[in-house]
């Protein structure tokens, strides 16, 4: 099911491209941009019918990008890591390590002569957990807690600071709509709507 939602994905963001291929060829087609993000989740969680939320915690990014046009891209990206704590209604209930990882279209306003250039994407995402599994502590101690792969839409606003022909500092914040199924010993216990908001600054070279 993964290789379906994220071919239908791909299909999605590449369905721009042959109208895009009429305008004029970038003369670097390809992006890769370094950086770092701090991810804030902002949706509600419960745990055997008890609130929960997760800490934001920061992560290595790292993202490629295929120019169709000056104007039209495809981007895939991934970050490292984001190690969250799991809060309960008593405290500490865990915690987990996040990874998400997408694949969107772009469309970057004005041109490639511009210093400041913004620009805004949609589309798909997955999160996979560590082993999908951490050991509870506090009032849950003893009970393996489990947290299903997250997926779904994610929105993205950013701007590139034009450093040279070559180099730039990218600004970003991105969306990721979705939710997971919490588990307690392999029984479902309750949903986390994480949908956090990653917010990310980064250096990248286009070749």
């Amino acid at each position: 099911m993964k290789r379906i939602n994220l071919t239908l994905a791909l299909l999605g963001a590449i369905a721009i491209v042959p109208a895009a291929m009429a305008q004029e060829a970038p003369d670097h087609r390809f992006a890769v941009v370094g950086g770092y993000a701090l991810s804030e989740p902002t949706g509600d969680a419960s745990i055997a019918g008890g609130k929960a939320d997760l800490d934001g915690e920061g992560a290595a990014t790292l993202s490629a990008s295929w120019y169709a046009t000056d104007n039209i891209a495809i981007e895939a990206w991934g970050t490292d890591k984001f190690g969250h704590r799991v809060n309960g209604p008593n405290g500490k209930a865990g915690s987990v390590d996040a990874q998400p990882y997408a694949l969107s279209g772009q469309y970057h306003f004005g041109t490639s002569e511009q210093t400041v250039r913004p620009y805004v994407g949609l589309g798909y995402y997955e999160m996979n957990y560590d082993g999908e599994t951490v050991e509870a502590t506090g009032p849950l101690a003893g009970q393996r807690l489990g947290v299903e792969t997250a997926k779904g839409a994610m929105a993205t606003v950013g701007a590139d600071v034009k450093l040279s022909d070559r180099w730039f500092v990218r600004g970003d914040v991105r969306y990721l709509h979705g939710d997971s199924d919490l588990s307690l010993d392999g029984e479902k216990v309750g949903k986390a709507d994480t949908s956090p908001v990653i917010v990310g600054l980064g250096v990248g070279a286009r070749f």
